[in-house]
C-alpha cells in the first residue's frame, strides 16, 4: 500500500481487491486523525465492498485506488479516487440513499474542479465526478465533457449495482488506453496548490491547521508562514524580556493578511492541543463588522456541526461564544477599556478609575489578552471621529458619553495594551490605499501616537510601509527619530492569495484607477487566466455569471456605497446590519438572500476583507472617467448629482475614499468578473426634456470607453 499524507488508504488494484475488506478499513481507521462514528465505519465498509467487486474487470490493470483523498481548501475528503486509463474519477457515496439531491451532485462537482485548479497532476487529465447514491436504481447514460472546455465531464449519477458498468461505458466513451504505469503514484504525491476564500481558511485554520496548509505553495513566493514565525517570535521576545512591542504588517489586496492575524490568534491561543491559554492568549479585533459577523458565524455553524457529528451536545450559542473568544469587533473591546476610565477626562490625559476596574497582578487594569491584532489597521478612526462619537454616546450600543476625549483610536488602543503591567505585543495588518470611510485616519496616526505618547514600545515595521500608498510616503520622515525601530521584509506579504489565476490583478487594478499607460498591458497578461468582461447590459451581465460559476462557487453583484441608480437595473442594494451580510454570503442557493441570485448588491463595506469566486461590479455615475480623469460626483437623493470638487482637505478626504471604493470592489473576485457600465436613459419627453436626467448616458460613455480602451472583452 502507498502511504500518503494527503489520504487514509490508497494502493494498486489488483493489491486492494485481494485485501481482507476490515483489513482496508483497519488502515482507513488507523491513519484517521480524530473520533470515528459508528456511522463512518459502516460507510467505509460499504464502500469498499462495493469498490471491490466494482474493480474486479480491471483486476490487472495498473490502477491505483485512493480513499479518503483530502481537498484542504473545501475542508473535505473525496471518497474514493480511481487513477487508471489518464483518467481520475471522483466517486462521492451516498450510503442508503435512494434519491440523487442536486447538493450532492454539486459536491462532487466541486471535487472536480478543485483538482482541476489546484492540483498539479490533474491540469491536463480528465476527470469525471461520479454520485453514487448506493440503493438507487437508475444511471446517468449520456456522457459528455462540460461546455467549458476543460476536461472535466458533466456530473454522472449511479447506484451500486450500476457504478461497473458506467465506469466501462466512461472509458468506451472517452476511448481510453492504457496509460503511462507512473501515472498513479505520481498523482497521489503531487502538489496541492489550494487558495481558499477567507472563510474557508479560516475554518481550517480554526481545526489548528496553519496558513500554508491551505494555500498554495508555488515557487518560495507565498510568505504567510515566514510572516507568522516573525511575529510568533516577536510575541516570545516581548514574554521574556517584559516589554512591550508592535508589528506592523502590510501586503497587497488579497495577499492574506487577514489569515495571518487569524492564524496568529489560534496559535497563540491555543498553544498546548485544543487547550486554550491560561494567560498568553491572542485575540483578533476588526472594524470590519460583517467581516466579523460572517466569520464568526461560519466557524460558530462548523464547530457545532462537528460537535454533534461526535455526539456532543452543543447549542449554535455555545459555539458562537467560543469563536467569540479570540475574534471580535473592535468596538466592544475599546468599550470595555472606556468603562473603565475616568470621566470625564481631565487635563487631557486618560486615567483608570479604580472603583470601575479590578487590578490583576500580571494584567494591570489592561484586557486578559496579551496579544491584539489589529486588522486593516489603517481604517482606525482619526482623534476627531472618535471624539464626536464618544461625545453623542456612540451608535453600537455604547451609551457612554466621554466628553473632550483627548485620544485618536489607534492612540487609545495601544494605551489599552498598555495598561498590562508584564508584557504585550500589538500586530497592526495595514492595506495600502484602504481607506474607505470619512474618518479613517491610515496608518500614520499610529506611528505619531509611538513617537509621542508610547515611546517605550518596540516597533517592528514592514520595510514596504514607507512607500506612497501608506501615511502618503511619509512613514521614513515620522519614523526618523524613533530609536526603537526594526525593519524587515518579513512582514510584507507580496503575493497575492486570493486570485489562484491572477497574481498581477492588483497591479491591474491600481493601474487602471492611477491611469498607468501599462495597464493595458499588465491586462494582456492575465486576460487568458482571469477574465474580465465588460457590458452595458445587467442581464448580461447576470447571464455571464451564471453560465461561467460552476457547483458551489459563489457568486454576486457589487456596488459602491455612494451609487444611487441602480433601482431602474432590477438591482437592490444589501440592506445594513451583518446579519444581512451573514446569510449573503453564508447561505446556498436554496435561499433567496443569498449572494448567488444576484438581486441584492453588497458595498465595499460590506465585502472588505471577504471575497466571491465571480463578481458583476454595477458600475454607477458616482465615479466617471472624464477627459483623462477621475470626477466623482454624490446624489442628492431626489434629482442630481453633484461633483465632489472642492479643494478643502475633507473634499480631498472624501474623493480619495470614493476611489478606495472602487479599488476594493475590483478586487473582490477570485476567478472572474464582469463590468457593467449602464447605458443611461437617452430618451426624451415630448416635450424634448430628459426623460430621466439623474442617468444621462454622457454620466456613463467616458468610464466605458475608458475600459474598453484598455483591452476589456465586451459581452
Amino acid at each position: 500500500m502507498a502511504k500518503s499524507p494527503r489520504c487514509l488508504y490508497s494502493c494498486k488494484f489488483s493489491e486492494f481487491i485481494n485485501t481482507d475488506p476490515k483489513s482496508v478499513l483497519g488502515e482507513l481507521n488507523s491513519n484517521y486523525h480524530g473520533q470515528i462514528l459508528t456511522t463512518t465505519n459502516e460507510a467505509w465498509i460499504s464502500e469498499i465492498e462495493i469498490m471491490q467487486e466494482t474493480l474486479l474487470p480491471w483486476i490487472n490493470e495498473t490502477g491505483n485506488i485512493v480513499f479518503e483523498y483530502d481537498i484542504p481548501r473545501l475542508g473535505k475528503r473525496i471518497d474514493v479516487v480511481l487513477l487508471f486509463r489518464g483518467i481520475v474519477f471522483c466517486l462521492e457515496f451516498k450510503v442508503g440513499q435512494k434519491e440523487f439531491l442536486q447538493a450532492d451532485i454539486e459536491q462532487v462537482l466541486d471535487y472536480a474542479l478543485d483538482l482541476k485548479n489546484f492540483h498539479l497532476q490533474s491540469h491536463n487529465r480528465t476527470i469525471v465526478p461520479i454520485l453514487v447514491a448506493t440503493e438507487a436504481q437508475q444511471a446517468t447514460n449520456v456522457f459528455q465533457s462540460s461546455v467549458y472546455d476543460d476536461s472535466i465531464y458533466n456530473p454522472l449519477v449511479t447506484g451500486k449495482k450500476g457504478l461497473k458498468q458506467l465506469i466501462s461505458d466512461i472509458i468506451d466513451h472517452y476511448h481510453a488506453i492504457e496509460d503511462d504505469k507512473s501515472f498513479s503514484d505520481s498523482w497521489i504525491i503531487s502538489p496541492y496548490t489550494p487558495t481558499p476564500t477567507i472563510i474557508e481558511a479560516a475554518r481550517t485554520l480554526y481545526e489548528r491547521h496553519s496558513v500554508e496548509d491551505i494555500t498554495r505553495h508555488e515557487a518560495d513566493k507565498v510568505s504567510t508562514d515566514r510572516t507568522i514565525a516573525y511575529i510568533l517570535d516577536v510575541i516570545k521576545k516581548s514574554k521574556d524580556a517584559g516589554e512591550k512591542s508592535i508589528c506592523f504588517v502590510t501586503g497587497v489586496p488579497g495577499a492574506g493578511k487577514t489569515l495571518v492575524g487569524l492564524d496568529v490568534a489560534v496559535k497563540q491561543t491555543y498553544k498546548d492541543d485544543d487547550k486554550r491559554a491560561e494567560d498568553e492568549g491572542a485575540v483578533y479585533l476588526s472594524g470590519n463588522g460583517p467581516l466579523v459577523a460572517v466569520l464568526t458565524e461560519a466557524l460558530a455553524i462548523d464547530d457545532n456541526k462537528k460537535c454533534k457529528e461526535k455526539g456532543e451536545k452543543k447549542n449554535i450559542s455555545d459555539s458562537r461564544r467560543e469563536v467569540s473568544k479570540f475574534i471580535q469587533i473592535i468596538h466592544r473591546y475599546r468599550d470595555n477599556m472606556l468603562a473603565k476610565i475616568k470621566n470625564p477626562v481631565e487635563n487631557g490625559i486618560l486615567e483608570i478609575d479604580p472603583s470601575k476596574a479590578m487590578k490583576h497582578a500580571k494584567a494591570g487594569y489592561g484586557e486578559v489578552e496579551h496579544v491584539a491584532i489589529f486588522d486593516e489597521a489603517q481604517r482606525s478612526w482619526t482623534h476627531k471621529r472618535l471624539a464626536d462619537y464618544l461625545k453623542r454616546g456612540g451608535t453600537y450600543g455604547n451609551k457612554l458619553k466621554v466628553p473632550n476625549f483627548p485620544l485618536s483610536e489607534a492612540a487609545f488602543l495601544i494605551w489599552a495594551l498598555d495598561q498590562r503591567e508584564d508584557w504585550a505585543t500589538i500586530v497592526c495588518l495595514v492595506g495600502g490605499g484602504q481607506e474607505i470611510n470619512t474618518g479613517e485616519a491610515g496608518i500614520s496616526e499610529w506611528i505619531k501616537a509611538l513617537n509621542e505618547k508610547f515611546t517605550h514600545w518596540k516597533v517592528y515595521i514592514s520595510n514596504k510601509l514607507t512607500e506612497p500608498e501608506y501615511a502618503e510616503g511619509k512613514v521614513n520622515e515620522l519614523l526618523k527619530d524613533n530609536k526603537n525601530v526594526q525593519f524587515s521584509d518579513e512582514l510584507h506579504l507580496g503575493v497575492s492569495l486570493r486570485s489562484f489565476r491572477a497574481e498581477k490583478l492588483s497591479a491591474f487594478v491600481h493601474s487602471l484607477l492611477s491611469f498607468n499607460p501599462n495597464a493595458s498591458n499588465i491586462y494582456s497578461e492575465i486576460r487568458d487566466k482571469y477574465p474580465i468582461v465588460l457590458t452595458r447590459d445587467m442581464e448580461k451581465a447576470r447571464e455571464w455569471i451564471r453560465r461561467n460559476a460552476r457547483g458551489s462557487q459563489r457568486t454576486g453583484v457589487l456596488v459602491s456605497k455612494t451609487a444611487a441608480r441602480f433601482k431602474p437595473l432590477a438591482v437592490d442594494i444589501l440592506a445594513q446590519g451583518d446579519e444581512n451580510a451573514v446569510h449573503w454570503f453564508l447561505e446556498d442557493k436554496t435561499d433567496i438572500r443569498a449572494s448567488n441570485y444576484l438581486e441584492d448588491a453588497a458595498t465595499e463595506i460590506q465585502v472588505q476583507g471577504l471575497e466571491l469566486d465571480y463578481t458583476c461590479l454595477l458600475w454607477d455615475a458616482d465615479l466617471r472617467y472624464e477627459k483623462g480623469e477621475w470626477k466623482y460626483y454624490t446624489f442628492n437623493g431626489k434629482t442630481a448629482w453633484r461633483e465632489e470638487r472642492g479643494e478643502s482637505e475633507n473634499s480631498k478626504e472624501r474623493q480619495k475614499y470614493m476611489l478606495n471604493a472602487y479599488r476594493v470592489l475590483l478586487t473582490r473576485a477570485r476567478i472572474g468578473m464582469v463590468i457593467c457600465v449602464p447605458q443611461g436613459n437617452g430618451n426624451l419627453t415630448v416635450g424634448g426634456f430628459p426623460e430621466d436626467s439623474t442617468r444621462l448616458p454622457d454620466f456613463y460613455n467616458g468610464t466605458y470607453e475608458y475600459l474598453k480602451g484598455l483591452g476589456l472583452q465586451e459581452i
